[in-house]
């Protein structure tokens, strides 16, 4: 048995690997346990899950992208149409990067989206937060038409998910996405300059 305190990032690292290894549907909680050399209840006693567990991954996963996130949307030199644009843009390449390097998690992140999970929901509502963000800033500044930003960042969210929704993952890996993205926020962009 293991001979150092067991914490839960060990535990999140060791999920981490066994699902790159054998993919969300293989990696259980005992797999994870032996690796680690522990008892399944000692990893239960971390999580009380295994939706948990992968919860825990996929939430470290997300925030390993979040900063770059904020940094375009609150890049301070940049207009709020240049900074819409360098958000869209970073989060579109993020996920497409995402699921091209690291595919078994990515097929994690699937499942939980899917599932409707806590994380998969709070990544959701980072992302329009950034948007609504740099809409509101838009509209303050005259840059963007008036309107409620809530309602904007929503509908611009909804009008690019072709390009970040996991559920259209094996569209990404088209040669043509990039540019389609791009004729997609220019056409997102122009239709909410002020006039």
């Amino acid at each position: 048995m293991r001979g150092e305190p067991l914490d839960a990032e060990m535990i999140v690292s060791a999920t981490e690997e066994l699902l790159r290894r054998h993919g969300p549907e293989k990696t259980t909680v005992l797999d994870v346990a032996r690796l680690l050399g522990v008892s399944h209840g000692s990893v239960y006693r971390h999580f009380p899950s295994k939706a948990a567990l992968r919860e825990a991954v996929i939430r470290r996963w997300l925030d390993r992208v979040r900063d770059d996130f904020a940094a375009a949307a609150q890049d301070a030199e940049l207009s709020p149409p240049d900074r819409l644009r360098g958000l869209l843009t970073t989060m579109f390449a993020a996920k497409w990067a995402k699921a091209r390097e690291d595919p078994e998690l990515f097929a994690t992140f699937r499942v939980l989206a899917a599932e409707h999970s806590t994380v998969s929901s709070g990544h959701v509502t980072f992302l329009l937060t950034q948007i609504r963000t740099v809409v509101g800033d838009g509209i303050a500044g005259g840059d963007f038409a008036a309107g409620e930003p809530e309602a904007i960042a929503r509908a611009i969210f909804n009008a690019t998910s072709r390009f970040h929704d996991p559920t259209h993952a094996a569209e990404w890996h088209s040669p043509e996405t990039e540019a389609e993205s791009a004729d997609v926020i220019s056409l997102i962009l122009d239709g909410i300059r002020a006039r």
